[in-house]
């Protein structure tokens, strides 16, 4: 149809033209007539002839538009097709419904950790730093710290520090810190560190210390785990010292029963007997430690007792 219509127009438009080509002032007018019109200045040629083209324009467009539609309407026929596609998806289920469902899904998602209670990190889930997936279990950990590294109370009673000197000390680092505006954070661990080093028997852990430096220069001794000596370290100053038996706690905590270090102790009591008795001739460990910096541990006359040449007997061919 829209094929038919076309040499219709184009008749149309011809006539029109050769009308106004007729009348060249009217043609004129044709051009002015706008203008006029926005000049507020009407003639009546130019009212007859603007009447015309109107028309004429009304049915070219209202042409192209039913053109237009026939073309447009396969496509509306599409459109409830895509509207389908598009259609938005159903929300993702939250972390509580994931953990339900997985049983060996993180535990920062579990019911057991949230508590039926509202995730308030769950909207942190895009920034990295705040470790919104792990950040129930980070607390968890940080909370059985608490227990294992506390504080006992009065641990400075019977010592040379007491309370007013902590807190001379305390006042100072505050000071220190507020000069390098140093984070908040450091300064609670720096004096978090301070107590549990100032908790520890200053003297076992110079003697301790002192035991673990004259296995270096022992090559029998090279074979042994770091953790082992350690712990025989620790068993053997708390022996010298006369500070009670090896428990259950520093068993639990260091790995490793009496009996299990007990041949280490033998190795570090030959050690000490050798320098005290100048069998030997490595004896710089020996000199450091008798600094009164390192309190003078190397000195002691415990480390003469009877107990120590009985661990080294086995050693050194004494019956």
């Amino acid at each position: 149809m829209a094929l038919l219509r076309r040499p219709t127009m184009s008749t149309d438009l011809e006539n029109v033209d050769t009308e106004i080509n007729s009348k060249g002032k009217s043609h004129v007018t044709l051009r002015r007539a706008v203008l006029e019109e926005i000049g507020n200045r009407v003639t009546t040629r130019a009212t007859q002839v603007a009447k015309k083209v109107p028309n004429i324009k009304v049915a070219v467009q209202s042409t192209k538009m039913t053109n237009v539609n026939k073309q447009l309407k396969p496509i509306a026929s599409v459109k409830p097709v895509q509207m389908k596609m598009l259609a938005p998806k159903a929300p993702s289920p939250t972390p509580e419904d994931i953990s339900m469902k997985e049983e060996n899904l993180c535990q920062a998602f579990s019911d057991a950790l949230l508590c039926k209670i509202e995730d308030i990190d769950n909207e942190d889930w895009e920034n990295p730093q705040l470790c919104s997936d792990y950040v129930k279990d980070i607390y968890q950990y940080l909370r059985q710290l608490e227990v294992l590294q506390s504080i006992n109370p009065h641990f400075l009673d019977g010592r040379d520090i007491n309370g007013r000197m902590r807190a001379i000390l305390v006042d100072w680092l505050v000071q220190v810190h507020s000069k390098f505006r140093l984070l908040q954070e450091t300064l609670y661990m720096c004096i978090a560190i301070m107590d549990r080093f100032l908790q520890v028997d200053v003297e076992q852990h110079t003697l301790a210390k002192y035991l673990m430096e004259l296995t270096l220069i022992d090559y029998d001794m090279v074979h042994y785990h770091p953790s082992r000596v350690a712990a025989a370290a620790s068993c053997l100053s708390q022996k010298v010292l006369g500070q009670g038996k090896w428990n259950l706690k520093q068993q639990y905590y260091t790995g490793y029963t009496e009996n299990e270090v007990l041949e280490v102790m033998q190795h570090m009591a030959k050690n000490v007997v050798k320098v005290n008795e100048n069998l030997t001739k490595f004896i710089a460990i020996k000199n450091k430690y008798a600094s009164s910096k390192l309190l003078k541990i190397s000195t002691i006359p415990q480390l003469n007792s009877k107990a120590i040449k009985e661990l080294a007997s086995p050693l050194m061919g004494r019956a």
